[in-house]
């Protein structure tokens, strides 16, 4: 901090350390305590009377540009409301309202360099944030394109198998990359589950599917029984990169809402980073709760 403590509030300081305690080893646990672990108490002469040690501390400190330890030795004094520690002292009540008149003269001289250090301190944390959320960006747009990238070279693949093997693992980092908690492919009882998210305290369970036909309606019901059997707020997404066939569609239109559908352009819609996944399914899910459509695609939403 440049700006310098005013003379005056300096001898502030001084005076309030002098009147806030009256024993002396209550006075030097209160420094000892208030000064930083950086500066050397060993070489002060506890045996000097408190005002000297209180003059020759604050006036060394002064010298050296400690304004913040100045400032954080003058903010621990002014956190003095009661002076009961005085009270039963001989002439209690007169130390009682030297320390008060002291510490009510320190807190105003300071006040101005306190709203300072606090602007300053606000300055740099709003820094702080500006640059962590541009790192967080850039590592966001890095992976995004990291994952773009390896889903073009999955369009180019021949092996099936693999191919939705590794789609199951870019959708759990796409997860990942958004803070959606979540959970790789798993079993339980009777059911395979290809992954799982938490968006807005909904819970999302996942089915990826990378045919060269448009899922059907009896692999739709499927997976409509797996969302059933869990509790009630949960809901499914399925992704489809070939899309769904129409029958499928239309049996699922009029059925029970307990998922929504993406297709394989809502995933390059995402990846090319034309909408977030995020915006993608909340939108989905609004359109699902207030149409009853399961699936309308990006495309079809800019056009609405």
């Amino acid at each position: 901090m440049k700006k310098q403590l005013s003379p005056a509030a300096l001898i502030a300081i001084k005076e309030a350390l002098v009147h806030i305690y009256w024993y002396k080893k209550d006075f030097k646990s209160f420094l000892l305590n208030s000064l930083p672990e950086n500066v050397n108490t060993g070489n002060i002469n506890w045996e000097l009377t408190k005002r000297e040690i209180a003059f020759l501390i604050i006036d060394r400190l002064a010298e050296l540009h400690h304004t913040e330890i100045l400032l954080k030795i003058a903010q621990d004094i002014c956190q003095f409301n009661s002076f009961e520690h005085l009270k039963y002292l001989d002439d209690g009540e007169d130390k009682i309202s030297k320390a008060r008149s002291a510490v009510n003269h320190l807190k105003g001289l300071i006040t101005p360099y306190q709203d300072e250090m606090k602007s300053k301190e606000e300055r740099e944390k709003r820094i702080k944030e500006a640059e962590n959320k541009r790192r967080d960006f850039l590592n966001y747009q890095a992976e995004l394109d990291n994952l773009k990238q390896e889903f073009y070279i999955l369009l180019n693949s021949e092996d099936s198998q693999q191919r939705g093997f590794m789609l199951e693992k870019l959708m759990n980092r796409l997860f990942l990359l958004n803070d959606l908690d979540p959970k790789s492919s798993f079993k339980i009882t009777g059911q395979q589950i290809d992954g799982a998210f938490s968006l807005d305290g909904t819970e999302f369970l996942f089915e990826a599917k990378w045919k060269k036909s448009p899922i059907n309606s009896a692999e739709l019901a499927v997976f409509k029984e797996k969302v059933k059997s869990k509790l009630e707020n949960t809901l499914g997404l399925f992704l489809s990169i070939g899309g769904f066939s129409e029958d499928g569609l239309i049996a699922f239109q009029s059925s029970d809402k307990v998922m929504i559908l993406m297709d394989g352009s809502d995933l390059i819609s995402i990846l090319e980073n034309r909408i977030s996944f995020i915006d993608l399914i909340l939108r989905k899910k609004q359109i699902a709760a207030r149409e009853g459509r399961i699936f309308v695609p990006f495309s079809q939403m800019c056009t609405n």
